[in-house]
């Protein structure tokens, strides 16, 4: 028990790090930002101290307990998840008039859901945090720290609601200058209030609902789905595992504002939702990819969402170089209204969501070579392990693009 409960402390200690960390200086500005965020700010030193006691109570008395039939468990508890969703569009629906339905009865059963869920929290997320942490053991993926094939930091994640993220940008360039982490329950009234607020300090900010955020434990969306559930816990653990190599210490002194490298930023990032994806698939693959549980094959739309998401980055990049910023941001309100009648909602498309979704580098809101660069890398690795030691190693964009050319020659 010691030894856990230190490598707990240990592991929370430097998750308060990574997150916890002030921007740049900027004396005037942080007051007021900060003003404006007072009421709605998350509190991570809050969530450690009430998290860790409650885990290390959760691990004295769950012991290695086993649940009966836990993939069907964990499937249920899914299944359970999709309902909430579905009944809360409808609810949503009757609310605004657009459908008819007793409202009250609706409101009871997804509260029945809701308690039906959480009745099974614990024990699903203890099945899934086994899962993966045996999937990272067969990949040889122990610790970050030691040679010893002890796995670190130990893997617990908590399925909950995470906090909501302020991204905020310079208006006149496309770069995340601070990241705050919001409570989860705040409104979309709310979240449309800070943004308003904070953009009259002549910048770009959007509040980000996030599927994941790297506390320890972790917290991960209890309302996604069981393959979206299986990528993010595992991304989650692989930035506790990064923050203490080379790459993720990097990537602290960016969160930081020590030294700002938005390369690092989108290295790092790529690097734990890249793996974290196939750890993710592999666990489905092995545990749960049943005929039944396979997705439809889905139908290829007329509409080429990443190539247009795409094309409004290189132009708004283009506008912005050019120095007209007006111009761009009537661009992006353009092309979110056209989005949104092909069927794509973006509540705000502004520099701060290509801050933000721009660090992920497979994704198609960026135009970073990073994301080429890392998967070729990732195609020239022996392994999984080889690639994320490799990679985690580096301190710099540079020893990338060195990596790749070191294999090409061979």
């Amino acid at each position: 028990m010691p030894a856990r409960m230190g490598l707990i402390i240990v592991t929370a200690m430097m998750s308060l790090v990574l997150l916890g960390g002030s921007c740049a200086p900027a004396p005037g500005f942080d007051k007021q930002l900060k003003s404006v965020v007072r009421p709605y700010r998350f509190s991570i030193a809050g969530w450690e101290f009430r998290a860790i006691p409650a885990e290390v109570g959760r691990w004295l008395f769950r012991g290695s307990q086993k649940a009966n039939d836990e993939v069907n468990l964990v499937s249920e508890y899914f299944a359970t998840v999709g309902q909430i969703k579905s009944l809360k569009t409808e609810i949503e629906a009757v609310k605004k008039g657009d459908k008819a339905g007793d409202l009250a009865a609706l409101q009871t059963k997804l509260e029945e859901l809701q308690e039906q869920r959480a009745a099974n929290d614990e024990t699903v997320e203890g099945i899934i945090a086994r899962q993966i942490k045996d999937t990272l053991v067969e990949q040889g993926i122990y610790n970050p720290v030691v040679v010893w094939k002890v796995s670190f930091p130990p893997l617990v994640f908590r399925l909950e609601p995470p906090p909501n993220l302020l991204v905020v940008s310079p208006r006149e360039r496309i770069e995340s200058m601070r990241e705050i982490p919001l409570q989860s329950a705040i409104s979309r009234d709310e979240m449309e209030a800070i943004e308003a607020e904070v953009d009259k300090l002549n910048v770009s900010s959007l509040v980000v609902g996030l599927g994941g955020f790297a506390t320890y434990p972790s917290v991960v969306s209890n309302e996604s789905d069981l393959q979206f559930t299986l990528n993010t816990v595992a991304e989650e653990w692989l930035h506790q595992y990064l923050a203490f190599k080379p790459l993720g210490f990097r990537y602290l002194l960016d969160l930081s504002g020590i030294s700002r490298d938005y390369e690092i930023a989108t290295m790092n990032e790529t690097l734990a939702g890249m793996v974290g994806k196939e750890i993710g698939a592999i666990v489905y693959e092995k545990y749960y990819a049943q005929p039944e549980n396979q997705p439809a094959p889905a139908a290829q739309p007329g509409f080429d969402f990443n190539r247009a998401m795409r094309e409004i980055r290189r132009a708004v990049d283009q506008y912005l170089a050019q120095g007209e910023i007006k111009t761009a941001e009537e661009f992006m309100e353009q092309k979110r209204q056209y989005l949104a009648g092909k069927g794509y909602y973006i509540r705000k498309l502004n520099q701060a969501y290509f801050a933000f979704h721009g660090t992920y580098a497979d994704m198609p809101t960026s135009i970073s070579p990073i994301g080429v660069e890392m998967k070729e890398l990732r195609q020239q690795s022996v392994s999984l392990k080889e690639f994320l030691e490799t990679v985690s190693e580096m301190t710099r964009r540079q020893e990338l693009k060195e990596a790749l050319g070191g294999e090409s020659s061979q």
